[in-house]
Formats: C-alpha cells, sequence, structure tokens
C-alpha cells in the first residue's frame, strides 16, 4: 500500500522485543527506494512507563514482565526531525532540526523494521552512528551494543557482526558526501497545514510479533 503525503503513520519502537515508544509521523514522501517521515516536535507519544527515570535499553530483560510494560502518554521533546527509511535496509537516517537554528545534523539509527498498513515496527540494534554537519561521523553506543550481544533478547554475534558493517556502510556514505548526506531535506520546511498528529489509540500489545523475532 502506498502511503500518501500528509497521511499519519505510527511509528513503534522496540527495544529487546519490548515497546519503548509509539508515535505518530507524517508521510512526506512514499518512493520505490524508501519512505520519508516527518517527526514534529510536541507530538504525543504513547511511552513505556518505567519506574525512577529508567530507561527501557537498561533494563536487564529478566526484569521484565513477560507480558510487557504499561504505557502512558507523552509529548515528543527531542527536536523536529525528517526519518528516511530506505527500503530493504537496516538503517534509517533522521536529520534534527533546531528551532530558529535550522539543520544540526544526521542519526543513523541501526534498525530492523516491517510496516503493517499504516503501522511501522522498528526493533532497534542499539548502536549508532552520530554524522556532524561537517560529516565527521562517530560511534554512538557501542559498549551497551557489545554487551547486549549474544543475549537471546537481542542478537547473535555473528549479527552484530551484520548490524556493525551496516553501520560502517551508512558512514561511508557520509565520508563521501552521498545521499542522504549530500546536503538533500538540509532545508525542508513542513507545510504550514500539518498540524500536530493527534495521540493514537492506545497499543493494544506493547511486546513485539514472535514472528517478527
Amino acid at each position: 500500500m502506498d502511503l500518501q503525503p500528509g497521511q499519519v503513520v505510527r511509528w513503534n519502537l522496540y527495544i529487546g522485543g519490548h515497546l519503548s515508544t509509539a508515535t505518530p509521523l507524517r508521510v512526506v514522501e512514499h518512493t520505490p527506494d524508501g519512505l520519508l517521515l516527518w517527526l514534529a516536535t510536541g507530538s504525543p507519544v504513547w511511552r513505556v512507563d518505567l519506574p525512577g527515570g529508567v530507561h527501557l535499553r537498561d533494563l536487564p530483560p529478566h526484569d521484565r514482565p513477560a507480558g510487557g510494560h504499561p504505557v502512558k502518554t507523552d509529548r515528543w521533546s527531542l527536536g523536529d526531525a525528517l526519518i528516511y527509511q530506505p527500503t530493504g535496509a537496516s538503517h534509517a537516517v533522521f536529520w534534527f532540526y533546531a528551532a530558529d537554528l535550522g539543520f544540526r545534523g544526521w542519526y543513523v539509527n541501526l534498525e530492523r523494521r516491517t510496516r503493517r498498513g499504516e503501522d511501522i515496527d522498528v526493533e532497534d540494534l542499539e548502536l549508532d552512528v552520530t554524522v556532524a554537519p561537517d560529516r565527521s561521523w562517530q560511534w554512538k553506543d557501542e559498549r551497551s551494543f557489545a554487551e547486549k550481544t549474544g543475549h537471546p533478547a537481542y542478537w547473535s554475534a555473528e549479527e552484530a557482526h551484520a548490524i556493525r558493517a551496516e553501520g560502517r556502510h551508512v558512514a561511508g556514505l557520509a565520508e563521501a558526501g552521498a545521499f542522504p548526506f549530500d546536503g538533500t531535506w538540509c532545508d525542508f520546511v513542513p507545510p504550514a497545514s500539518w498540524a500536530v498528529p493527534p495521540l493514537p489509540p492506545e497499543p493494544v500489545s506493547t511486546l513485539l510479533a514472535p514472528a517478527w523475532r
């Protein structure tokens, strides 16, 4: 199913098979090459409800309830972002923007994903790449990626090798100034008619479908 510009979809981010956030995004464009999405500051979010400000990625899998964690409502506060999901790739590229400052850099999220109609399920792979406006780059979360490697809730050593290779490939595109790091979309401004999307229905389940894993 082709998605139309302005259409609202739901981005469901999972960590270790458990839902972290479910956020509405608007479609910028959908082509055979990939899907480009707009995430607006202040968008309503369903976020996992954990005590004491603990992040889901830092919670050991054996401390997670079998039925998944409850969720609470929140707001996206990390800044406006474009998200490009290349078809068939195990990564997404974010363009982040700051109010009154414009483009402030790219973020490469290494991930596995599938789309079910208007739901995009993303399994986060922990290791990421940050790319500055001058296209210099560095790994992010290498230590926690290594700590999770080999655990059945995450990825095997063989899979970790492939994940890191994907990151190196995208970093090479940044070094070469190739798309998506060639300046495309850096000055993007969403249509004025795009209001912040409404809060989507509460997730029926906060666990990633077994068939996915």
